[in-house]
């Protein structure tokens, strides 16, 4: 990966592209292969036998008091120590760091006690990616705002599991929660010559064993150094012998779980019991304690996150692992399509000039088509991108499609991905064909931007995260500042949660109306097949057996295990989030748990409260995009 000049230098897409390849795409080399060594040193491996840790932590160092103040030859910012000139667009005021450490936008209305704008931090030196956080300002004073900047700290775990084999040699995996970069360097064994230490594998199924990472060893202050250089420099390991480790669910000796009802917070969310709302305990317990219980065996073992069930409007179970928790940011991946569809619903019920309807050519152009326009192009509405059916050749599996992801952050010639994406030829007429794409939904996303009439993000707050009571997020953005709407927001656990609720609502939370119920059912319903499993408006669907019946779900999903499920016969929302990016594992976590586990604990009326709960053995039929090939 480019050094953070070269970032700013040719900014978000080659980067992106390289986080890509490495992490979303496991079969790729890492570029420090080299041929493995058929030479033994003197030292032996057996000394790292057992658990290590390396953690680096990235900033960004933009942060903290952040003041706007008018005063006679205009607007100033006062950050971190230092007074910046302030560009007032009408009501859009913006201000921009040097050295490119950094941008703010917000927007002033008078008369409102509060602003809400957002902080674009550089790019990130360990993923190459920049994302938008909010910032919340208030009145202090005459012609005065005064607020925070929190931007997404960016930090890397990697964990090193060292173990001796019968035949003397050294087993050895990696495991990563941020990216799962233990896929991409597909570690088999460690071996020692002297103080130098090599990681072997394979990069590939087809490829011969390699060196796939190199380092030293330093024994008198047992220290395991090993350069990582596309993901911030080297790495320095120390035994991990805590007790609580992070590379455990709960640590190396949890005690027994025992069940216990979500913190009641101020964050929106009714809480309660299982018993409360019909889910058996031991059932939920049993579950619990499965995750708890499981063997970290390799780079495949399932690394569960958080798991959270809402059910008749109550968050009753949330728990976590790993290290996670409620107050730290998880990345949805292709999950966060989903939430592309709400922002959709949400400026459709507002009144803005936006329909399914609606011409996305027309609207991307201001009111008109270009001239010129493929005759096709002019039929393709917003429906067709929220249902993958716009007809662009840009299949996410197929490298050779000019609209693939992975060719569009690859580009550097056009920063904006809405403008990008409109360049894209045809491969059929509207309506035709679904192909996975997550530049239709980014595209639907653009089409929301221009029919408000405001920046993105505002038009989130203001109808979706005020009024939801939203924490703090992170908006992946393009190289031009657009919110990227094919995936990778990251959001707070419970705040996502919300999404599953707000549909199963039929489009309000608590009591307010933010989606038309007509949009929920069509959104939510299996309009069309893509990919071997049905669709609506970037929601997935899907029949679960229950008892002696089926139950249809309608879900969230993403690349790793992510996932928000909605199961409106029984008047359940689940959640999933993991960390097994471009592992097909992860989709046993965001769609099997629930049939599985969950399912069989609900209970209905008239149920037998005391009948055990039966464990299902229910495989889902995998249709939807491979893992590796989703943001």
């Amino acid at each position: 990966m480019p050094d953070s000049t070269a970032l700013d230098r040719i900014g978000l897409a080659i980067v992106l592209a390289v986080v890509c390849a490495l992490v979303s795409f496991g079969e790729e080399a890492p570029s420090t292969l080299t041929s493995v060594p058929e030479t033994t040193g003197s030292a032996s491996a057996e000394e790292f036998v057992g658990l290590w840790k390396a953690k680096r932590r990235f900033g960004p160092d933009t942060i903290g008091p952040l003041v706007l103040q008018r005063g006679p030859s205009g607007w100033a910012a006062d950050f971190m120590g230092s007074s910046f000139p302030v560009h007032a667009d009408g009501p859009e005021l913006s201000f921009d760091l040097p050295d490119g450490q950094g941008s703010f936008k917000v927007r002033v209305w008078e008369g409102k006690p509060s602003l809400t704008g957002h902080w674009i931090p550089p790019y990130s030196a360990v993923d190459g990616f920049k994302f938008a956080v909010p910032v919340v300002l208030k009145a202090d004073g005459s012609n005065r705002w005064r607020g925070d900047v929190q931007p997404r700290q960016v930090e890397f775990t990697i964990y090193l599991m060292v173990q001796k084999r019968a035949d003397g040699t050294c087993r050895a995996f990696l495991r990563n929660p941020e990216r799962n970069v233990g896929i991409t360097y597909n570690v088999d064994r460690i071996v020692r010559e002297g103080n130098a230490v090599k990681l072997i594998g394979k990069s590939g199924q087809a490829q011969p064993e390699s060196v796939l990472l190199s380092g030293t060893y330093d024994p008198q202050n047992k220290l395991l150094s090993l350069a990582l250089p596309d993901r911030g420099g080297t790495y320095d390991f120390r035994r991990d012998d805590d007790e609580q480790s992070g590379f455990y669910p709960r640590g190396k000796h949890p005690a027994r779980y025992v069940y216990h009802a979500p913190l009641a917070r101020d964050d929106g969310w009714p809480t309660g019991t299982v018993e409360e709302v019909g889910i058996d305990r031991a059932g939920i317990e049993k579950f619990i304690q499965m995750i708890i219980d499981m063997p970290i065996e390799s780079v495949h073992t399932p690394e569960v996150h958080g798991i959270l069930l809402a059910r008749h409007g109550k968050l009753v179970l949330e728990e976590y692992f790993h290290g996670e928790h409620r107050d730290k940011l998880h990345d949805t991946r292709s999950a966060g399509k989903s939430l592309t569809a709400t922002m959709v619903g949400a400026v459709i019920h507002a009144g803005a000039p936006l329909k399914l309807s609606s011409p996305a050519y027309e609207i991307m152009n201001g009111g008109t088509f270009p001239a010129g326009l493929d005759p096709r192009k002019r039929t393709m509405t917003l429906e067709h991108l929220l249902m993958m059916r716009a007809g662009f050749y840009c299949n996410d599996s197929d490298p050779a499609a000019p609209g693939n992801e992975e060719t569009m952050l690859e580009q550097t010639n056009d920063p904006d991905y809405y403008h990008y994406s409109l360049k894209v030829p045809q491969s059929t007429a509207p309506g035709e064909e679904s192909v996975y794409c997550s530049m239709m939904p980014n595209l639907a996303l653009g089409m929301v931007g221009r029919a408000s009439g405001e920046p993105v993000m505002d038009t989130f707050d203001r109808l979706i995260g005020q009024p939801m009571q939203w924490g703090r997020y992170a908006w992946l953005v393009d190289p031009a500042g657009n919110p990227y709407g094919g995936g990778s927001v990251q959001v707070l656990p419970r705040d996502y949660l919300k999404l599953g609720q707000l549909m199963l609502n039929g489009g309000t939370w608590q009591g307010r109306r933010i989606l038309d119920s007509d949009f929920v059912a069509r959104a939510s319903s299996p309009l069309h097949g893509l990919n071997m499993i049905q669709y609506g408006y970037l929601w997935w669907s899907i029949n679960y057996p229950y008892k002696d019946r089926t139950v249809r779900a309608f879900f969230a999903g993403g690349n790793g295990g992510q996932g928000i499920m909605v199961v409106p016969e029984l008047d359940l929302v689940i959640a999933t989030y993991a960390g097994n990016y471009a592992d097909r594992v992860g989709l046993h976590i965001q769609q099997d748990y629930a049939p599985n586990y969950i399912l069989p604990a609900v209970r209905e009326p008239g149920d037998d409260r005391n009948a055990p709960v039966v464990q299902q053995n229910f495989h889902t039929p995998y249709g939807h995009p491979p893992v590796g090939k989703t943001k």
